[in-house]
C-alpha cells in the first residue's frame, strides 16, 4: 500500500514538475546562446546564467516549449544582431529598446512570421528598414524610432496590414511617404518626426480610419498640407510643424472636436487651436514603456 501510495505522490509531482521545467529544442537555445554572446551577455545589467534552464533566463518567454518573446529592454546589450534570429519562428515579441545595439537591422528579422511587436528604438542602428514585410502580417507594433536609420520607406511596407503603430521618428530617412501606407488601415499612431522625408504628400489618410496620432514634424515635406486628415474622427494629436507645406487650406475643421495636441507652421490655424497647450503639443513623440 506504501509503494502504491509513493508512486501516487510522484507521478502527481512529475505531472507539476515537467510543464515548469519544459525546455526549447536545442536550435533555439543555441539562437538565445548566439544572440547573448553577439550583444556582450557577461556586461547585462540582467545576464544569463547558461548552466540555468532556458526558463530561468531573464527577459525570455516560453510557450509550448518555443520561445515567443525575448524582453530585454534597458539592459546594456551591445553589438550586432546576429542573423540566427530568424530561427526564433515562433517569437511574437523582440523588445530590446532602450540599449547600445549597432550595425544594420538584419532583413532576416522579416521571416519572423508570428512576430507581433518589434521595438528596437533608442538603439544605434544604421543602414535601412527591413526591405521586405510581406511576411509580417501579423505584426501591430514596430517602434524604430531615435536611430541613425537612413533610405526609404519600402512599398512592401503595405503589407503589415495589422500594423497599429509605426514610429519612425528622429532617424536619418528619407524620400517620398510610399502610397503603400495607405493600406495600413488598422493605424492608429504614425509617427515620423524628425527625419528627411519630402516632397508633396500624397496619402488619402481618411483609408486610416483609426489613426489618432499623426506626427509629421520636422521634415522637409513640401506641397499643400494633406487635407484628407480632417476626415479623422478619432484624431487626437497632429503635428506639422517644421516643414515646407505651402498651404493648410481645409484643414479648419480638424479633429471634430477630438483633438487634443496640434502644432503648425500656420499661426492662424495654431491660434484657432490654442487651447491645446504648447507644451503637450511640442512633445518629443519618443514615449518608453518596458511592459511589452
Amino acid at each position: 500500500m506504501r509503494h502504491l501510495l509513493f508512486l501516487c505522490h510522484f507521478l502527481l509531482l512529475f505531472t507539476f514538475f515537467v510543464p515548469c521545467n519544459a525546455q526549447i529544442s536545442s536550435k533555439e537555445k543555441s539562437v538565445l546562446i548566439d544572440f547573448y554572446e553577439a550583444t556582450n551577455g557577461d556586461s547585462w545589467h540582467e545576464k544569463w546564467n547558461l548552466k540555468a534552464p532556458v526558463s530561468l533566463w531573464y527577459g525570455v518567454e516560453i510557450e509550448e516549449n518555443h520561445v515567443v518573446g525575448l524582453k530585454l529592454p534597458n539592459n546594456n546589450l551591445k553589438g550586432n544582431l546576429p542573423h540566427t534570429l530568424r530561427k526564433l519562428e515562433f517569437i511574437k515579441t523582440l523588445n530590446l529598446a532602450f540599449n547600445k545595439l549597432t550595425g544594420l537591422i538584419p532583413n532576416s528579422i522579416s521571416e519572423l512570421s508570428n512576430l507581433e511587436a518589434l521595438k528596437l528604438e533608442m538603439n544605434d542602428f544604421k543602414g535601412g528598414l527591413p526591405t521586405d514585410f510581406s511576411e509580417w502580417k501579423n505584426l501591430r507594433e514596430l517602434t524604430l524610432f531615435n536611430n541613425f536609420l537612413d533610405g526609404n520607406i519600402p512599398e512592401s511596407i503595405g503589407h503589415a496590414k495589422n500594423l497599429k503603430i509605426l514610429n519612425l521618428s528622429s532617424n536619418k530617412l528619407q524620400g517620398e511617404l510610399p502610397k503603400a501606407l495607405e493600406k495600413l488601415t488598422k493605424i492608429e499612431v504614425l509617427g515620423l518626426l524628425g527625419n528627411r522625408f519630402e516632397g508633396n504628400i500624397t496619402i488619402d489618410f481618411a483609408k486610416m480610419p483609426h489613426l489618432n496620432e499623426l506626427i509629421l514634424s520636422y521634415n522637409k515635406f513640401d506641397g499643400p498640407a494633406p487635407a484628407s486628415i480632417v476626415e479623422l474622427k478619432n484624431l487626437k494629436s497632429a503635428q506639422l510643424q517644421g516643414n515646407n507645406f505651402s498651404s493648410f487650406k481645409g484643414l479648419e475643421k480638424l479633429g471634430q472636436g477630438t483633438l487634443m495636441a496640434f502644432d503648425s507652421d500656420n499661426i492662424e490655424l495654431n491660434k484657432k487651436y490654442s487651447k491645446f497647450s504648447l507644451k503637450e503639443t511640442r512633445m518629443a513623440d519618443t514615449k518608453f514603456e518596458d511592459d511589452n
